[in-house]
């Protein structure tokens, strides 16, 4: 195989991962960087394919917030180029949401393509993450604080009966393991993004620390290079003493600013990732430029933690929804966008109470993003956009509940309005079915005394 220069090995001993995108099936994969990556000698190729950025609704309704097309696809591409290299290749937190269903998904979509393309035989590793209500129920019972996480309260048997479903995130384990009984294929549930990139690196000996920063930088993929481009492909490279990383994309590069920035992103404090088992700290972390497309980093420490606690996400459905939207053009409108809100609400509880119902209004143009934290709220737009939502129980409710509360705002009192007409207008005359509206309940860790407990496991073999 022909190593192009900016991609030949350390002299030490390495270990290399393509990744080809950040979520998986979200978007699809830039095939072009990827069989760049896929020329540059990796030992594997990983992707993640699960956030809780999707919201809580695709875990409650038990669906994929991507195509299936672009899943698909994605797996396809990473299935062939992994088979061509004889290279394991790994799926985390499959089909968005790491849920039993998606994994199986995952599975039948590998064994179809095994198929279409007449593979040789190979074997798929998975692992569900799951967690039956019953089984946290019985925890509880015998005492056990199942503790909350970001400020949450412990979970109490209300907030579990209202919930839908549970995944817990595994660590590294599960991967180990499939790799060890010989999986060359491995589709996994809800994970720890890092652990998806680590697992291999510390199940070849590599140290904890740099193995678990080797995930935190690759799991996004080419956020970590600029100029920013989505779904482009890295290549990563761990050694005993550092984590090296590298564009893929000839326009990319990877900068101590572009590799430095995405280690603190999506974090409440920018140096600590806490995955089952320990806590990475990056606050002595290195940044060097090693060539123009690769940074180097080292100086990552790994804290181990001396109870095992396994994080719980769950999500419950709160009702029906619908929504409609208003734009508001009139400056006199605007300056009073609250009262015409305050109308619009009155004649919802007028008609339906108040209870039985949420309402909720989002102004865009004033505060819309940043709600109460947005520091110019007082000197809106000069055009606005009004979106109203509407839950409840029945869908019937949902939608007459949205459309009064829509259709009040251009029918509102105010003074000094001498017109008839109103002074917004409506983005479309009707108001839409979206999909249900499910909350979050559950961001708690329970614990455990093996880091498997809560993981069920299999493989077989497919292929010709």
């Amino acid at each position: 195989m022909t190593v192009s220069i900016q991609h030949r090995r350390s002299a030490n001993r390495t270990l290399r991962i393509v990744c080809p995108n950040g979520h998986l099936g979200f978007a699809p994969i830039r095939t072009g960087s990827f069989e760049i990556g896929l020329r540059s000698d990796p030992d594997l190729v990983c992707a993640d394919s699960g956030s809780c950025d999707i919201g809580p609704g695709p875990l409650g309704q038990d669906i994929s917030s991507s195509p299936l097309a672009w899943q698909t696809h994605d797996l396809e591409r990473m299935l062939l180029g992994a088979r061509r290299l004889g290279v394991p290749m790994i799926i985390g937190s499959a089909g968005d949401t790491g849920a039993n269903s998606r994994v199986d998904l995952f599975v039948r979509i590998i064994r179809e393509l095994a198929e279409k393309h007449s593979l040789p035989s190979f074997r798929i590793g998975w692992f569900h993450s799951e967690v039956s209500k019953s089984l946290i129920e019985a925890r509880m019972a015998a005492g056990e604080t199942i503790v909350g996480l970001d400020g949450r309260a412990p979970l109490d048997s209300a907030t579990l009966a209202a919930t839908d479903r549970i995944v817990a995130v595994a660590g590294v384990h599960p991967y180990i393991a499939l790799l060890d009984a010989g999986a060359d294929v491995i589709i996994g549930g809800r994970s720890s993004d890092c652990a998806i990139f680590a697992a291999p690196a510390i199940r070849a000996g590599f140290p904890e620390a740099l193995a678990y920063y080797y995930g935190k930088v690759l799991e996004c993929s080419s956020f970590c290079a600029e100029p920013y481009g989505g779904k482009e492909s890295v290549l990563g490279e761990i050694t005993m003493e550092d984590v090296k990383v590298t564009a893929l994309l000839p326009a990319q590069r990877c900068t101590i600013a572009s590799v430095a920035g995405h280690a603190m992103y999506e974090r409440a404090t920018p140096y600590y990732e806490h995955v089952l088992g320990g806590c990475l700290d990056m606050s002595q972390c290195v940044y060097e430029q090693y060539d123009e497309r690769t940074c180097r980093i080292s100086g990552s420490r790994f804290v181990p933690t001396a109870e095992l606690k396994v994080k719980l996400e769950g999500a419950g459905k709160v009702g029906e929804r619908f929504v409609g939207m208003v734009g508001v053009r009139d400056p006199y409108t605007i300056a009073h966008i609250d009262e015409v809100i305050a109308w619009a609400r009155t004649q919802v509880r007028e008609r339906f109470g108040e209870t039985g119902y949420e309402l909720h209004y989002t102004v865009y143009g004033r505060d819309g993003v940043m709600g109460a934290l947005e520091p110019l709220r007082h000197r809106p737009g000069h055009e606005l956009c009004v979106v109203v939502q509407a839950i409840a129980p029945m869908k019937e409710t949902a939608e007459e509940v949205c459309m009064t509360g829509l259709r009040q705002m251009f029918y509102a009192r105010l003074p000094e309005v001498k017109g008839t007409a109103g002074g917004v207008a409506f983005a479309l005359d009707e108001v839409l079915p979206a999909s249900p509206a499910y909350r979050w309940t559950l961001n708690h860790a329970m614990r455990v005394d093996d880091p498997m407990a809560l993981f069920q496991s299999g493989l077989f073999e497919v292929g010709v």
